[in-house]
């Protein structure tokens, strides 16, 4: 079975397991030379549901107009042109190279990149609650594009922020993105979970922008229980869990807790399941979308069309119950 193939039955049996909080990473690999000369794997990972495949590096050069050093040109693939991203530049690891490395081939956010890793191992299930968040793991890339680490036998996994990656390379592309002219009459209130700093401070920005007030969580589990205790609260006072928030918007890829089951948990619970719920996602496509159906999910959104999230919203809010 080809690498593609492979990727394609991990997805489809994925699509088995939404709201168990569980999810699939793709290891791979950069060979660093340390100071000695001795050569060490540096081991990462990426969420299986954004891979496309993994090809044979083609051996490209960088040209010497490139915008951006990690960026290696363009290659052909079926229906695609493809920009190539050296991924040892991007992470400032000098990467000893060797004639069998991969591009990993990924398709998020409506666009396709590939980026050039030393290889690639295996794919590993992971629950979301086994991420170590950045702020309790000392890594020296920083946490601007380390969303989590894990860890697997007698080594380290650090989960890449490509979207992070992808803003930062072409930033007007990013600010279009999440423009938007919609202001609500009413002040309202969004509780938002989202674990990359850079989406969540684009989405307070533009959400603020569109006259709602924020409350912002880097993962699922930290958001479900400020929901609980303001039920809780509500309930004391008498009043509805919609007197203090009007919607959830939540990312799907998150630690310890992601948006399916996030959503899951808040539908199946008999206060909180009256607030409406509006999953966002760089990787929400036709094929996935019956996941956020299935756990309830009033709206889902594909990350290129943020710029419709505060209407989304104004909408949802404003729905006759």
């Amino acid at each position: 079975m080809s690498d593609r193939n492979v990727i394609d039955e991990i997805k489809s049996q994925i699509l088995l397991d939404t709201g168990t909080n569980e999810f699939e990473v793709l290891e791979f690999f950069l060979d660093e030379l340390d100071g000695s000369g001795k050569v060490e794997h540096r081991y990462f990972g990426m969420n299986v549901a954004k891979v496309m495949e993994v090809i044979e590096s083609p051996k490209i050069e960088p040209k010497e107009h490139s915008q951006d050093p990690c960026f290696m040109g363009t290659i052909p693939l079926r229906n695609h042109i493809v920009p190539i991203i050296d991924l040892s530049v991007w992470l400032q690891i000098d990467r000893h190279k060797n004639d069998y490395e991969n591009v990993i081939i990924t398709e998020f956010s409506r666009s396709v990149q590939g980026f050039i890793v030393s290889g690639v191992t295996e794919i590993h299930r992971f629950m979301w609650k086994d991420i170590i968040p950045p702020n309790e793991f000392i890594n020296r890339l920083g946490t601007n594009v380390i969303i989590g680490t894990l860890i697997k036998d007698d080594h380290f996994i650090q989960l890449l922020d490509l979207e992070h990656i992808i803003s930062v390379l072409n930033p007007e592309s990013s600010e279009q993105q999440w423009y938007t002219s919609v202001k609500a009459q009413k002040n309202y209130m969004a509780l938002v979970a989202e674990d990359s700093p850079s989406i969540r401070m684009m989405l307070k920005k533009s959400l603020e922008h569109s006259n709602f007030r924020t409350n912002v969580f880097n993962n699922g589990e930290d958001a479900f229980n400020y929901l609980k205790g303001m039920a809780d609260q509500a309930a004391k006072e008498g009043k509805g869990i919609r007197d203090f928030i009007d919607v959830v918007i939540s990312d799907i890829e998150m630690p310890k807790l992601d948006g399916f089951t996030l959503t899951k948990k808040i539908k199946e619970d008999k206060e909180l399941c009256k607030l409406p719920v509006i999953l966002y996602s760089s990787i929400i496509t036709d094929d996935l979308i019956h996941k956020g159906k299935s756990v309830g999910a009033d709206c889902q959104v594909c990350k290129p069309d943020m710029d419709k999230m505060a209407e989304f919203a104004i909408g949802l809010i404003e729905k006759p119950q």
